[in-house]
Parts: C-alpha cells; structure tokens; sequence
C-alpha cells in the first residue's frame, strides 16, 4: 500500500487549467482516469487526509504508485479524451458499463450495390443503416417478414446471392415475393437502392407520408377497376400496419429521443435506456455496472453517455436525451453531443407529460434490471459459499455463519418505534422465520437502547426454548410463532407463507419459537448498536454468537471491541451478502413501522367502542356521513342504522360524548383545511384515510 505523499506533486507544479489526469500503480499500469475543469483543484483533493476520503477513492489513491495529466483547451476536449483513455487503457477504478455488442440491430447495408436487410451485432460499420437495438434477433424478424412485401429488399447473403445470379434462378423469396431478386435482374440496382432507402425511412418513423401515398394508389386502382392491385396495396397497408402497432406511440409529435435511467445502490448501478423514434420506442439496452468509485448519479449518467454516443455520429445521437440527473457540469457535455450530432442536442430531465410518465417506466425497467441482477447473483451457490467464507475470514470465525440473523430499528421521529428480525440461510432468505417487534421498554428515540431490548428479547426466548427442550438445535428449520410471552409482538404477522410440517412442530403440535440460534447477528449501524448487541448477549450468558454491525454510510463492518472498522474489499462477495442482509432488514422494519403508523392516523372514537365490528362502523359512517353528524344525534337517530339496538346506541352515544373532537380534516393534495366535516377516520374503500393534521411526508423521516 503506498502513502500518497511519496507521489504528490507541488501544487504549483500543476496546471490551473482543463485537462485530464491518470493515475499509475507500482508497475505503471493506468488504473484511473479523470477529467477536471481545473487540474490543480481536482487533484489536491486526491492528496487529503486519507480519513476524509470515501473508501473506494482511499483505495485508489492507496494503490497508485503516480500520477500524470495532460492540459487540453476546453472541457469537450477533455470529456473526449477521457473516453477515447477509458477505452484505451480499461482502468479497474472507473465504471465501465458492460460492453452492449451483444444486442442485435437492424441493419441495412447501405455500402453495398445491392443494400441487403439483416440482423447484425458486434462493431458498427461505416456506410451501414442501424435500428434498434432490440432485444431479441427474433423480433427483427418478425418486423422484416412484415415488411418485405412492401418492401421486398435482398435479405439472402453474398454467397446466396452469387449462387442466385450465376444460376439465373432467384431464391424462394423472390419466388414468393418477398424478395425483388435483383439477383437475377428483375430490378436494376438503382431501383432497388430506392427502395432500401424507402425501407430505411419507414423504419425511422416516416411512416405517415408513405402510407398515405399507398391509400391515394389503392383508391386510384379501385376507381380504375384494377381490383387485383388495389387488393394487393391493401394487403400491403395491413403488413404496415400491423409491423407499426409492434411499436405503440409513446411520444407525440414524432419525436426522436433516448431516455436514460439509473437503478443504484451503494455497490451497483443499472443502466436503462429507450430509444424512441418517431414517437416510437425502437429499441432498448440496459447495462449493470459495479460502482468501483465513488460517484454520483450525474456521473453515471455522463458514463452512460460516453458509453452509449461515444463512437456515434449524425442521427445516431438523436435531437433530446432525457435523463434523471445532469452532469456536473451540464455545459460540456451538451456541447460535445452536439458536436457528435452536428446539431443541437437537448440534455434534460422530463418534469411533466408523456415524457415524464415514459421516464418512469424507464426507470421501473432499471430497478428490475438491478433487482434481476442481484437476484441472479445470489442465487448462484459457488457464490454464495465463496461470501460464507469471506465473512468468516474477515470476522475470524472457526466456520461458516450458515445462519445469518439481522436487526434494524425503524421509527418516525421516536413515534411508532419497531425493530425487524431478518433470516437468511445458507445466503438466501428464509422469510417464514422473519419477526418484527414492538420497542415497549421506553418510550422516545433511542436506537442503541432499542437494539439492547430486542437482542435481550429474541434470545431470551431462545434460553427458554432451549431449557424446555433439554437440548440444542438439532438443525432443522424453526418456523411460526410470535413473541408473544414477553410482548414482543402483538400481531403475529409474518412476512410471508408459511409451511409447519410435523418435524417443525413441539409435541403439543405449536410451531417451535426462536429455538434455533443464529452463527452470526448482524446489526444495521455502526459501533454504539454492535456494543449494544453484545452487551445483551453477555448480560445472557451466551458467548457462541458472534456480532457485527454494518453501517450504511461507508460500509464498514464493526466487531465488538474494536476501534477500527472491518473493510472488505469492493469486490468482495461477503460484503455484497452482509448488504443485502442489512438492507432487507431495513425494508422489513420500514414496512413494518408503516403499517403501526397507518393504523394509528385510522383510528377514531368508535374503534373504543366495544362490540362494534367494522361492518357496522361502516354503516354508522355510510349513514350519516360524518363522525360530527353522528356525535350529535341522537340515541333513536342512531338506531335507524340498521344493525344498531337501542343498547348498542347508547354505548356509541356515551364513547362520542367522552371523546375529544378530532382535528380539522386536511386535504393532503391541496393543503386546504376541511373545517364543515369532521374526517372519517375509519378508512374509504380505497384502503386510503382522510388523515388529520399535516401529511406524514412532513413529520420527519423514517429510520
């Protein structure tokens, strides 16, 4: 590991200019590039104190050994560069999207005497028409067998072809017509050229013109009784038809434009992007990328840019790209599309309409990319062994931690305080064994005491299961249950399907309950939570459980003890594990918590009202139309409801007397306070509350 400071230049030594830098490790192998509109102010601060840098960028600085830049005139000169150094050199610290040569296009080629329509991947070539990219070979065929018989364009290859020509017989499409068998010379090569470029429009999304000059040849054949042909230019206005509705309008106005979207989390991020022309979406990709430094969404999206327009030139690079975050600086970048086009480029990001509304599915495509990806990558077993044994290494434990248990605490500025218990088995989730509790100790915001609480809880109940048993966990799977003796849990809801079988079950036939303990807890947060967790694990006698924490700030794993973090590599499969861990036990808590919260703003004065079911609260609501127009009727006003005795009425009548008026109702869209009704706080059909007082999204936020 080198110090920086052996290789720090003078600050004087560097330029106060544009440029772009490289750094070098010991054996003078780039592993950085980057540009900078001032070199000087960029590099100084690489040479910071090593405890104020990100750790990724740490590791960089850590593991060159030199560092080299070179002075361009503009910014666009040093974007340009820094590609063309990022192609050439693959440094192993910048993000590099997955190369995209494996997506099929449409191709024309357009370089030859006769233009030939067919699937193409790898390198693009000079003179040859490109759409797409799509996402399967077979959907390019499908839309040209539309459209080869309204545009009967050569498809066959060279060697067909030349097979063809010194025959003097065309191939079966040209038979069938769907071919012009220039081959045999049926047409000449200028006709036929006219016609790849009539195909090559029509693709691009001038599709209107043609069609309408079609419709204009059909109606002229019919006037002339030319019946036969005017069939046929219908038929021909069907295929184009029908290829046109693969392709609904998404955007009006026949626009051209790629949409770009970023699905991210602390270790990866996955790119989406649609091509739409014409106002149709012609093409899609996507790329999955680890984020090896330290960067935020405008430099993923200048990435995916470089990536993507890079080698692209003229129409390639349509008139407006729309993405979720601007570059920092925006200028630049602009300008060097632009200069890419030949034309302006507009670079922005949708605030409103269609295109704001095809920027979200973008990015719902995005994050099930990212959830796909992780999702594979977890359910690999060399992988998820290889992350069993790193987490073992990196915490010094004797053997794999097959049962992984982890906690987080969740809360809405100390309201409404849960804690979630998550379980993952060999690396993967065994969600019938999720718990959640309730923090009943005390009341407010006091995480480390929460997380002392819940530890205490959860395996208290495991010191009690084990003595009722008389032995240990025999290794199969606990299921069920609640921690219902100590008040842990009020519900019992679990987080997902459940099957008990005979073997999980205790002689009376009740699910067996936190019997089985874990080889590794692991909580969310960083020294105070880990000291914690094991201060109840102490408090409890037990000593064969080992404890980490992970926090989410900068990833750095805590052990008990010790003043200084754990930091796993970036790379490393036991850190992906110990976040997905963590961060599934953050969704379960927040779930949780918002469920309490929602429950909590639905509650009204007949909720205390005893033997009053929702049906009934309903009908009481239905009825009069408010819980203010019910306070003040009467106890024979209230027993027209039906399903309301005289008895039943007089309780409802004494519970809305005893209660307290509920605050003006808001309307959460418009802010306008809602003084005529009091708001019916038993929830409308739509499962959606009138809630009372500001909207939750104000009152803080949620841990």
């Amino acid at each position: 590991m080198a110090d920086p400071s052996s290789y720090r230049p003078r600050p004087g030594d560097i330029p106060d200019s544009p440029g772009v830098y490289r750094f070098r490790d010991e054996h003078r192998r780039v592993i950085y590039v980057g540009k900078a509109k001032s070199l000087r102010q960029r590099l100084a601060n690489y040479f910071q104190d090593l405890a104020n840098l990100h750790p990724r960028t740490r590791t960089m600085v850590t593991t060159a050994a030199s560092v080299e830049w070179t002075v361009v005139s503009t910014e666009v000169e040093a974007l340009q560069l820094e590609y063309s150094w990022i192609k050439e050199y693959d440094p192993r610290f910048n993000v590099k999207y997955r190369d995209d040569k494996s997506y099929p296009y449409l191709a024309v080629t357009l370089n030859e005497q006769f233009p030939r329509v067919q699937v193409m991947r790898g390198h693009k070539k000079k003179g040859v028409r490109y759409f797409g990219p799509y996402a399967h070979a077979w959907a390019i065929r499908d839309t040209v067998d539309l459209l080869l018989r309204v545009f009967p364009v050569r498809t066959c290859s060279a060697g067909v072809f030349k097979n063809a020509a010194r025959t003097g017989r065309p191939c079966l499409l040209g038979y069938i017509d769907k071919c012009s068998a220039p081959c045999v010379g049926r047409i000449t090569h200028e006709d036929h050229r006219e016609l790849a470029e009539e195909f090559c429009d029509f693709m691009a999304g001038r599709t209107g013109t043609y069609l309408r000059r079609l419709e204009k040849q059909m109606m002229e054949a019919a006037e002339e009784m030319e019946y036969e042909r005017a069939a046929r230019l219908r038929d021909d206005i069907g295929a184009l038809k029908k290829a046109m509705e693969k392709n609904a309008v998404v955007l009006a106005d026949a626009t051209d434009a790629d949409l770009i979207a970023v699905a991210e989390d602390e270790l990866e991020a996955a790119v989406q992007i649609f091509h739409v022309r014409g106002g149709r979406v012609r093409g899609q990709r996507g790329w999955v990328t680890d984020k090896v430094e330290d960067v935020t969404t405008g430099a993923l999206v200048e990435h995916a840019l470089q990536q993507l327009y890079g080698e692209e030139s003229g129409d390639a690079v349509p008139k407006e790209v729309l993405v979720p975050a601007l570059p920092e600086p925006v200028e630049p970048v602009q300008e060097w599309l632009t200069g890419r086009r030949g034309a302006n480029v507009s670079l922005r990001i949708p605030q409103r309409g269609d295109k704001k509304a095809l920027m979200e599915t973008v990015q719902r495509n995005a994050q099930q990319s990212l959830a796909l990806h992780k999702t594979r990558r977890a359910s690999d077993l060399t992988t998820r062994s290889r992350a069993l044994e790193e987490i073992a290494e990196a915490l010094g434990l004797d053997s794999a931690p097959l049962r992984i248990e982890c906690y987080d605490i969740s809360h809405l500025q100390g309201d409404d305080v849960v804690a979630s218990m998550v379980v993952f088995e060999d690396g993967l989730q065994r969600k019938g064994e999720y718990r959640r509790f309730q923090i009943k100790g005390f009341a407010g915001q006091d995480d480390v005491r929460s997380m002392h609480e819940v530890i205490s809880r959860r395996f208290r109940r495991y010191l009690a299961e084990k003595e009722r048993t008389g032995e240990w966990a025999d290794g199969t799977d606990g299921a069920g249950g609640t921690d219902g003796a100590d008040g842990a849990d009020t519900d019992g809801t679990l987080a997902g399907p459940e099957v008990i079988t005979d073997s999980l079950k205790d002689d009376d036939g009740r699910p067996r309950k936190f019997a089985y303990p874990p080889q590794l807890v692991v909580v969310d947060g960083g020294q105070p939570q880990v000291a914690a967790a094991q201060r109840a694990l102490d408090e409890l006698g037990i000593d064969d459980i080992a404890v980490c924490g992970l926090a989410k700030r900068l990833e750095e794993v805590w052990v008990p003890g010790e003043d200084d973090p754990v930091v796993l590599p970036r790379t490393s499969e036991g850190l992906y594990l110990l976040q997905r861990v963590r961060d599934e036990a953050h969704r379960f808590a927040i779930t949780y918590q918002r469920t309490k919260r929602a429950k909590r703003f639905r509650a009204g004065p007949l909720d205390d009202v005893p033997g009053l079911g929702e049906t009934r609260k309903q009908a009481l609501i239905k009825h009069f139309g408010s819980v203010k127009k019910l306070r003040s009727a009467t106890i024979e006003q209230i027993q027209e409801v039906p399903g309301i005795g005289r008895k039943t009425a007089e309780t409802i009548a004494v519970a809305l007397a005893q209660a307290a008026p509920a605050a003006p109702a808001v309307n959460t869209a418009t802010g306008e306070i809602i003084e005529d009704e009091e708001p019916d706080t038993t929830g409308d059909s739509s499962g959606e509350p009138v809630t009372a007082g500001v909207p939750d999204e104000r009152r803080g936020q949620e841990t």
